[in-house]
């Protein structure tokens, strides 16, 4: 069995916490280190957490939790300019679950603690030391922390990831800026039914809201990328005057931004993907989530494919005999999965971001991707249904996922 008996999480947001509650039950102690000096109150929009994440989240017992915070989604339409259709689901697959981000890392966090799982505020990762007996963390309040293994669940803007490759590349922008609002408008749809539309100004998509209203998010068309910080400094009115210039033709669109208030507004900023990370690993650090695999989200399964991997991750250090053969045979496991998403997710974007150059290729584009979307059981299937087999001990020469 593994010498693996303790590690060290960077980075407390969703991967953080799924990867500390399966090395948990693998049987590894596992501590978390975030960055932020509390919970990320207001940070991020509503994000889809697909059925095979809500599977993965299963394992580690944190599916009921999640799922009660959630808004289910059992049916999905398209908008294409006038025309509205309802897309054909996968009748054995359970409901996509919108949620908060910032209420999901509140419910992870204490389903963590809940489990005796250490997490620590305000730990900003500068450095590491490995040596044969295990690796040892500095941060920047000058305090440290060894154990047998590193693990970085730190996200797409990742200092694991720097520290395993000084020459790894960063996030790119996907040439979106993203917002969320509740609208007083009523969409003519049944509760449960999220509704994806290509308008005129760009992409957007609504769903009905349990306690009223419509909820909605838009990714709006950005010529350079905004931090957060600088986004966040526009006023919000004006805000909603751009997007009501540009969506104010759509239907339902127009109505949506102009029945939304900006005290409602959530800027939730500039949306990037990771492209293919050289190296995972390297010694006793290994990257998880986002920091390894940042698909658009235009995937659907950013979250998902974090927690899925944070638990085959687990797997692994539970059964294969030292670290090296650990971390390769995770790689093996996820790497071709994340990396298919991401190339999905990346073609579709050219629909949501209509340039110059995408406006003269819409008439093809869009024919490919109503056919993708109404062959679910070709392109979203083998996605769905993906399930983690926790059981099972991992082989050395595991097969790819």
């Amino acid at each position: 069995m593994t010498r693996v008996r303790s590690a060290i999480v960077i980075g407390g947001g969703i991967a953080g916490p799924v990867t500390a509650l399966a090395l948990h039950r693998a049987g590894i102690t596992a501590t978390v280190h975030e960055a932020y000096p509390s919970t990320t109150d207001g940070v991020g929009g509503t994000l889809a957490l697909a059925a095979n994440g809500v599977a993965a989240l299963r394992i580690v017992g944190a599916d009921q939790p999640v799922t009660a915070i959630g808004t289910p989604i059992h049916r999905t339409a398209m908008s294409v300019g006038r025309r509205r259709f309802d897309l054909p689901g996968l009748p054995d697959v359970g409901p996509m679950q919108a949620v908060h981000r910032n209420e999901l890392h509140r419910v992870l966090h204490e389903r963590a603690v809940a489990e005796g799982v250490v997490i620590t505020h305000g730990r900003r990762l500068v450095d590491v030391h490995e040596s044969d007996d295990g690796v040892t963390a500095r941060f920047a309040d000058g305090s440290t922390a060894t154990a047998d293994v590193l693990i970085g669940a730190d996200g797409i803007r990742s200092t694991v990831r720097t520290l395993i490759d000084p020459d790894a590349a960063g996030p790119r922008f996907t040439g979106l800026l993203g917002f969320e609002a509740v609208a007083r408008h009523e969409v003519d749809a049944a509760p449960g039914t999220m509704t994806f539309a290509f308008g005129r100004g760009g992409y957007y998509l609504y769903w009905p809201e349990p306690g009223g209203g419509t909820r909605w998010g838009v990714n709006l068309p950005q010529d350079r990328p905004m931090s957060l910080t600088e986004a966040r400094a526009v006023p919000a009115e004006e805000w909603l005057r751009i997007l009501r210039a540009a969506y104010g033709d759509d239907d339902p669109g127009g109505e949506l931004m102009r029945t939304s208030s900006a005290a409602d507004l959530r800027v939730v900023g500039s949306m990037h993907i990771m492209p293919p990370v050289r190296h995972w690993h390297r010694g006793r650090m290994v990257l998880v989530g986002d920091a390894a695999h940042a698909p658009s989200n235009s995937s659907g399964q950013g979250a998902s494919l974090a927690i899925e991997s944070a638990v085959q991750l687990a797997r692994c250090l539970r059964d294969l005999p030292d670290i090296p053969a650990a971390f390769a045979a995770y790689e093996r496991l996820r790497r071709g999965r994340v990396e298919r998403i991401a190339a999905r997710a990346a073609r579709i974007n050219q629909a949501k971001a209509p340039g110059p150059v995408a406006r003269t290729l819409m008439p093809l584009l869009m024919p490919l991707l109503i056919r993708t979307a109404m062959n679910p059981e070709k392109t979203l299937g083998p996605e769905l249904r993906y399930r983690i087999d926790w059981e099972s001990p991992v082989a050395a020469g595991a097969a790819a996922g």
